[in-house]
């Protein structure tokens, strides 16, 4: 009798002897299963907490800091995650995402407690430097462990679906933090409302977030149990691989994402003080609402149009935002630039990120997602010294500041996304083994055919073992070793 399996029995010298089940595949069928909802919370959990430190500036304030102070602290932080974005990305390779992932989750939980021992030193000022130092170091590591958090997440996820889905998915993941924020800029103001620059009300706010992260850590462990480790093999030199695998003139479009979409989080509040307007509560709320709602809504776009023109709109639109700008002039306009801002980043974040991993192949996509993250964190860096520039720039000419902050800010968008467009979108070819032709086919094994071509999933074997072919009746697939 004759009957067709799903998977074949790999070369080897001896055949198998036993039927055995067929596992769960690492890539499920439906990508939004239990595992996907788990890995879900977990990032919400996170956002949450470093949301609640969107009053870190109070920290600051305790300590006796001035604008100045943090300044410094936040763009030491932001060196730290831009240096280690890449090793990052090389450990997840080596060592998978599971133990990154809970080990920076640990960091960052560690990170957050220990901002409770500097508010109960006594007479601690940020002017001394053993505090400064101690403010500075934690500062590196909460978005080193945040890097570690948002990468491992990122690669366990995309590892799951084919590269054609990988934007999807990493979009509809990426809701969890506009949840995040919506959630998080709350819970901050019900925890200092009141009494913000106090040492309790600071204390509970970094309290908070390590517990948010605590239970971040639980559900990520609850979603990546059973999650195999990669196997042991010899690794090339980081830069070599970067050199190799780079995606060119691509990672342009990841420093202007960075430029872009970091503008509203640093500008709004002072555009909107010039303009009089008091509050900008609705301006991040709609932001976020829009965004997520995009993302479920446009999340099979990068599928059915390509990445590349998602990309372009996704650029497109944040450059319209800027020019958005100019006709608010109260707090209910702040919502028109919100919601094309939203749209935008909910369509361009992850079909950016996806077409720069494409580069890498699968085994060191962990790199590839941590040299966008650090493309993205590189426009984050120079996008707020820029835009204050610009500012400077125009009223120091006798010319309005903002406005010449938006309309030179779209300028440099537009050009590095007519730098993007003129990019090449081929994928680098791996190198042929040494020592074997390409027409050449090693000989398999005694007693079994070479392997079907990669796009057959079936194989009649002309015979089969004694177990196995009692097991037919069973309906149990035999599988062989990967």
């Amino acid at each position: 009798m004759s009957r067709s399996f799903p998977q074949i029995f790999p070369p080897s010298s001896q055949p198998p002897s036993v039927a055995v089940p067929v596992a769960p595949s690492d890539r499920a069928d439906s990508p939004y299963d239990a595992s996907f909802w788990k890995v879900f919370l977990a990032n919400s959990l996170v956002s949450v907490g470093v949301a609640v430190l969107y009053r870190y500036a109070d920290f600051i304030t305790h300590l006796g800091g001035t604008e100045l102070h943090l300044g410094w602290i936040v763009g030491i932080g932001m060196l730290g995650s831009l240096s280690v974005r890449l090793f990052v990305g090389s450990w997840i390779d080596r060592y998978g995402p599971r133990l990154v992932w809970l080990c920076a989750l640990l960091l960052l939980a560690c990170v957050f407690f220990g901002h409770l021992l500097v508010i109960r030193l006594p007479d601690a000022r940020i002017q001394q430097p053993m505090v400064a130092v101690c403010c500075a170091g934690l500062r590196i590591a909460m978005w080193c462990a945040i890097a570690g958090v948002y990468a491992s997440s990122m690669i366990f996820i995309s590892n799951r679906v084919p590269v054609v889905r990988m934007a999807e998915l990493l979009g509809m993941l990426g809701t969890s933090g506009f949840f995040g924020v919506i959630a998080g800029v709350w819970l901050s103001d019900l925890l200092l409302s009141g009494a913000a620059q106090s040492a309790a009300a600071t204390g509970r706010m970094f309290l908070a977030a390590g517990c948010l992260s605590l239970a971040a850590f639980a559900s990520a462990y609850w979603a990546t149990k059973g999650q195999a480790y990669p196997v042991s093999r010899r690794r090339a030199p980081l830069w070599g691989l970067i050199r190799r695998y780079h995606p060119g003139r691509i990672m342009v479009m990841g420093v202007a994402m960075g430029f872009g979409l970091g503008l509203p989080s640093t500008f709004v509040r002072t555009y909107a003080a010039e303009l009089d307007i008091p509050r900008i509560g609705w301006f991040f709320t709609v932001y976020a609402v829009t965004a997520i709602l995009t993302r479920v809504v446009a999340r099979r776009l990068p599928e059915q149009y390509g990445l590349r023109p998602v990309v372009l709109a996704g650029l497109g639109l944040v450059m319209v935002s800027q020019f958005l700008f100019l006709i608010v002039h109260s707090e209910w306009a702040l919502m028109i630039p919100s919601v094309t801002y939203g749209i935008g980043h909910a369509i361009l974040f992850p079909a950016g990120f996806a077409e720069g991993c494409c580069t890498f192949p699968p085994r060191y996509r962990g790199l590839g997602t941590s040299l966008m993250l650090a493309t993205y964190d590189a426009g984050l860096l120079i996008g707020a010294p820029t835009a204050g520039l610009l500012v400077h720039f125009g009223q120091a000419m006798g010319w309005p500041g903002y406005p010449t902050m938006f309309l030179g800010v779209s300028i440099l968008l537009a050009l590095a996304t007519g730098v993007y467009a003129t990019a090449p979108r081929e994928i680098k070819p791996r190198r042929a083994r040494r020592g074997l032709r390409p027409d050449v086919v090693p000989a398999p094994a005694i007693g079994f055919r070479p392997p079907p071509p990669a796009d057959l999933t079936t194989v009649t074997p002309a015979s089969l073992p004694e177990r196995v072919e009692a097991d037919i009746s069973s309906h149990i697939p035999t599988q062989g070793a990967a």
